[in-house]
């Protein structure tokens, strides 16, 4: 009998050949679009997970508070001394083990490169993490300081097929460092992935950081500590104890200020957001985003087959009236129609797999991902995806089923049906959701748009145009007065200017700030970032000044006792305007001196934060970036100039440079790949719910083409037809777009408030998107009208 209902399903494709390739293309491609979506879920879901002991796993993270209790820096790293102390004073932690990250010039005989993801660990890193040891014994690797693991692709880059054990590497022309490992690089789906791995114990070096400083420096907060904690334990005990924990080895007050906490490893690329992370994070809510999407372009795709199963019934009914009078039991007939539609849904996963395999490398490509079709050939998703597509089979093949076989063979073979059929109005509900999801996707794509444009045309403050990022070595030896000029020898050569971070990155550092009230310096309650920089940096992104001046040279004191502040920062300090500001003393720190000027407000950091409070002075050495502002006439000779200094200045170190405006972009890559990904699936939703618009209209054209034949006999012209045959399906349309507007303009508003400044949600994108998706279904909907209205009436009327 099975057999039986698959043979007649395929003899009715294949008779119907235009409905059948219209349901089979969007079935497939309603589910190709889930099958992509499924796997960036299942890679987002996925990751750190590849731990054996993943689910034991946490990471102790560190919150700054302000004198007012409101968090002022959220740290996914923390102070060197943390890690040990916790293991001893909580000895239930199974292991602590504690990371940071560095990079520096790495050579190996005729090999030279600048290296980046070097981590310094703690030799029980793999007693935590799960690591492929190819090379080296994991219990020794890490022990002796100076020792040094490369990853497997690092391995091949500097020593090619040698044997990399026991080679001996130079670090930054200084320190010798001898190889003892080689492990496999870590899963696309980590949290960090080192190149190299650096014994801790190398750290306890002065000339590196020194044992005092790792045991004793509160304020440097730059090291991951991992926790691995015994299996089904509350890290809410440990999380409770923290402050008493901090109140004895720090200060009695420590609490007050300083909170740590734990988050667990599987939580961290979709839950942390943190103002440091080890790398860049996922978020969940993007998760679930993409998750409702996949699920609406199925569900869509569902509806079409739905409706156009039900176009093609008005011709099958006296198939069904027929078949029932020979015997045929309802539910023979509900399995005959199941089958028929598993059949198109089976058809229409084997083209959905074959646009998955091709849109792959596209989706990786603006995801940043490494997805492949290898992911779908797993015995887990495999069974997935059958289920899959049984149960859309079964969803999208059982309104027609129920519906035809409901009727009394009487009423069928009478023609009764056909009344029934034209007054659906699960069919018209089905349409109004179609196209509601549409318009809901239209109208975001539209805002998305809407607010990257507002970025790019946003006043920062600041300069980024043409301006080169160089990271020197910074040492007492190294005279950047002296290669300033040289630079500037080049006519292209605009400007040049230090300091220790650069716009586009995060302001993570900050010390108290004091103000003068009476005859004394008090400490302020306004927690404000600080920013080292020379007298060349202002000029160089062409910040403007307020009040006051910049940096200079003809003044002596700028150097230790000058400060510079924003606009921001003196309006929470209580001044009246910048001018005031101007000649106050103000200490940072344990620097004491006066403001010099006041900038105006810059967006050193990404539009997602307000302008932060910021204070720029001279003091300090950790001035590590070097910016050189261009003109845009001629880029290829400016760096050609930049470099040729470089290879002068530092002949050991190789030349690399980025260009600000790229950082800046980088910024809003995520916000870019979602416009991007809006769009697509608008686009393909309303795709396919024209498909289903199309059968619809054809289904309704030949319900009504003896009343269309008479209409033309009374002298109905081809317009009043149009109009008749498309009015009730545009008042469908109206209603979706009715119903999506208010969906869609919450989901983006609150979307917008990831932003400190953003757009506003214009009007006129809810009119474009109403006109575009209504104007699409009209010129759909017209196709089949204008047909029908041309058909002579002579051949309507004798129609059957």
């Amino acid at each position: 009998m099975i057999k039986n209902y698959f043979k007649i399903a395929f003899r009715n494709l294949v008779k119907h050949k235009s409905f059948s390739f219209i349901n089979i293309i969007g079935v497939a491609i309603g589910l190709a679009c889930f099958l992509l979506l499924t796997l960036y879920v299942k890679d987002e879901l996925s990751y750190d997970r590849h731990n054996v002991n993943a689910d034991r796993i946490y990471r102790l993270s560190r919150t700054f508070l302000s004198k007012d209790g409101t968090e002022s820096l959220r740290l996914g790293h923390a102070a060197p001394p943390f890690g040990p102390l916790i293991h001893q004073d909580f000895p239930e932690t199974e292991q602590v083990v504690r990371m940071l990250e560095t990079g520096g010039m790495v050579r190996y005989g005729e090999h030279v490169f600048n290296e980046e993801h070097m981590y310094a660990a703690e030799e029980n890193i793999f007693k935590v993490f799960t690591f492929n040891i190819l090379q080296g014994n994991a219990a020794h690797a890490l022990v002796n300081p100076f020792s040094i693991m490369f990853s497997r692709p690092m391995a091949e880059k500097y020593f090619g097929s040698e044997n990399p054990i026991g080679k001996i590497i130079r670090m930054d022309n200084l320190f010798d460092y001898t190889v003892t490992g080689v492990y496999e690089p870590l899963p696309a789906q980590s949290s960090f992935h080192p190149n190299f791995l650096i014994s801790f114990s190398t750290l306890s070096d002065n000339r590196i950081y020194g044992a005092e400083n790792l045991r004793t420096n509160w304020g440097n907060n730059s090291f991951a500590t991992f926790l691995l904690l015994p299996k089904n334990y509350d890290s809410e005990k440990l999380v409770k104890a923290f402050p008493a924990f901090q109140n004895k080895h720090i200060d009695p007050k420590a609490s007050s200020y300083s909170v740590l906490n734990l988050t667990k490893l599987t939580d961290i690329h979709l839950h942390s957001h943190l103002d440091s992370e080890m790398e860049s994070n996922g978020d969940i809510q993007y998760v679930y985003l993409f998750s409702a999407i996949a699920i609406f372009i199925l569900f869509i795709a569902c509806i079409n087959y739905m409706n156009l199963a039900t176009a093609r019934s008005a011709k099958r009914a006296k198939e069904v009236g027929m078949r029932k009078v020979v015997g045929a039991m309802r539910s023979q007939l509900i399995n005959q129609f199941l089958s028929e539609s598993i059949l198109l849904v089976s058809i229409s996963l084997s083209i959905a797999v074959m646009i998955v395999a091709l849109c792959i490398p596209f989706l990786n490509e603006f995801t940043q991902k490494q997805l492949t079709i290898s992911s779908l050939i797993n015995p887990s998703f495999i069974a997935i995806v059958i289920a899959i597509t049984l149960f859309t089979g079964l969803v999208a093949g059982s309104y027609p089923a129920f519906f035809l076989t409901s009727f009394q063979p009487t009423s069928v073979l009478k023609g009764k049906i056909a009344s029934a059929l034209k007054n659906g109005k699960l069919r018209q509900t089905l349409v109004v959701v179609q196209f509601a999801i549409a318009v809901v996707l239209i109208i975001s794509t539209a805002v998305v748009y809407s607010q990257m444009k507002y970025i790019q045309n946003y006043k920062l403050g600041y300069s980024k145009d043409q301006v080169i990022l160089l990271s020197p070595p910074s040492d007492s030896t190294t005279n950047f007065e002296a290669i300033s000029q040289e630079l500037k020898q080049n006519s292209s050569i605009i400007e040049t200017g230090r300091s220790s971070r650069i716009p586009s990155g995060r302001l993570l550092d900050s010390w108290d700030a004091y103000v003068m009230k009476g005859d004394s310096m008090t400490p302020s309650d306004i927690n404000i970032k600080s920013l080292s920089i020379d007298e060349d940096f202002i000029p160089t992104y062409k910040i403007e000044m307020a009040a006051g001046r910049n940096f200079s040279k003809q003044y002596g004191t700028d150097k230790t006792e000058g400060f510079i502040l924003n606009q921001t920062a003196i309006r929470l300090l209580g001044f009246k305007s910048p001018k005031d500001a101007i000649g106050n003393q103000f200490g940072y720190g344990k620097v004491r001196g006066q403001i010099i000027g006041v900038t105006k407000d810059y967006h050193f950091e990404s539009l997602h934060q307000k302008v932060a409070p910021l204070v720029m002075f001279m003091q300090g050495n950790n001035m590590r970036w070097l910016s050189v502002q261009i003109s845009g006439s001629n880029i290829k000779s400016s760096l050609a100039h930049v470099k040729k200094v470089w290879e002068s200045r530092f002949p050991d170190k190789p030349f690399t440079y980025e260009f600000l405006d790229e950082r800046f972009g980088n910024l809003y890559a995520r916000e870019q790949t979602q416009q991007l990904l809006f769009g697509v699936f608008a686009g393909i939703a309303i795709f396919i719910s024209c498909l289903g618009l199309l059968g619809l209209s054809i289904f309704m054209a030949e319900l009504r083409i003896k009343e269309i034949g008479v209409r033309k006999v009374l002298g109905a012209s081809v317009s009043n037809l149009v109009i008749l045959l498309s009015s009730d399906f545009l008042k469908l349309v109206f209603i979706a777009i009715i119903i999506a507007s208010p969906i869609a303009w919450y989901g983006m508003y609150k979307w917008l408030e990831n932003f400190a400044y953003h757009t506003q949600i214009s009007a006129w994108i809810f009119v474009g998107a109403g006109v575009l998706s209504a104007g699409i279904a009209l010129l759909t909907i017209s196709f089949q009208s204008i047909k029908a209205a041309l058909t002579n009436p002579v051949k309507s009327l004798k129609s059957e």
